[in-house]
């Protein structure tokens, strides 16, 4: 009987890294953790994070399933861009505060593995595609909707990575030619309006701004910079105006950014991965709607916009994916 073999997955975000091993047929999901990135330890701080993070998930592997060391085959990188994916080595990454760093080569010296690396989204784009909400798509966009806004593109049933590496930075899209400052150093990215942080920087200028009645500073203990996404989708959810609004705007902007993409690569599948997802139809109903009015009906007839089935879990799914199309051929 032949022995199960495993690859490593691995999401490196601004805030979290999530790991686990998968099985080579991607049925199987064994050790998966997740740690914070204390990007403030810098690059080398994070590489130490990364290799505790895969050691422990190869460690729970063995002992959920009798397998060895020998049973690993490789380790698949999804990380924050843009990148020199052939020379493995993080080109930009402003929300680690990263520039030229190889991190393909610390990984793989450290564990002796194979290893590849990829775009972050582009991974969890790939994991949908594979195992999620875009299974059966032939052209499919992929969103990730967190410390940054990500993107990944597959067309004709290939990931497209563009000619340097840069295709599916649908974060740092222009929305607003005289809009707020990005972390890129650009001026009205769509990132600097509907990521994660934007969201509850919104939120919190407006409660400086207006003089409205809002749960929102009874759910953080009155410490407004302790208010997230996360929190302004649940004041949203419990029925708070000011949330609402804010989610709202939220949908307006990813609408108008969807619209383009529909337009731009008329895909059949839009899937929007993250922490977004968890404000449900809140976000996504307006969403629709506004990238319905924006595009052209025959680009919107043609897809489907829906939310991510792998939450959490895409990148990870996805690193594998990736590993495998790099390392094999196909899924």
């Amino acid at each position: 009987m032949t022995r199960p073999s495993f690859i490593i997955g691995l999401d490196l975000g601004g805030t979290k890294i999530s790991a686990g091993a998968l099985s080579e047929d991607g049925k199987h999901a064994h050790g998966m953790r997740s740690v914070a990135t204390q990007a403030e330890l810098g690059a080398e701080g994070v590489v130490d994070r990364i290799i505790g993070t895969i050691e422990g998930v190869i460690l729970d592997t063995i002992n959920e399933t009798g397998a060895t060391r020998k049973d690993f085959i490789g380790i698949g990188v999804g990380a924050p861009g843009p990148l020199d994916r052939e020379k493995g080595i993080v080109v930009v990454a402003p929300n680690l505060g990263w520039k030229d760093f190889p991190l393909q080569d610390r990984v793989k010296s450290r564990l002796g593995l194979p290893v590849t690396l990829d775009n972050d989204a582009n991974c969890a784009t790939v994991g949908e595609w594979w195992l999620g909400a875009a299974r059966g798509g032939r052209n499919v966009v992929g969103m990730t909707i967190g410390t940054g806004i990500g993107g990944g593109i597959i067309l004709n049933g290939e990931l497209y990575h563009g000619a340097s590496d840069v295709a599916g930075e649908i974060g740092h899209t222009t929305i607003d030619v005289n809009g707020r400052h990005c972390k890129c150093g650009n001026y009205g990215c769509l990132e600097a309006y509907a990521s994660g942080p934007a969201i509850a920087t919104r939120a919190r200028e407006a409660l400086v701004r207006e003089d409205t009645a809002s749960m929102l500073p009874a759910m953080v203990d009155g410490q407004l910079d302790r208010i997230t996404a996360e929190v302004v989708y649940d004041a949203a959810k419990k029925g708070d105006g000011l949330a609402n609004e804010i989610v709202r705007d939220t949908a307006r902007y990813l609408g108008a950014g969807i619209a383009t993409l529909l337009n731009v690569i008329n895909p059949d599948v839009i899937v929007i991965a993250g922490g977004v997802t968890r404000a449900g139809e809140t976000l996504f109903t307006p969403l629709r709607t506004e990238a319905r009015r924006r595009a052209f009906g025959s680009a919107v007839k043609a897809a489907r916009i829906v939310p991510g089935e792998l939450p959490g879990t895409a990148g990870v799914v996805g690193a594998v994916a990736t590993f495998k199309m790099r390392t094999q051929g196909s899924l």
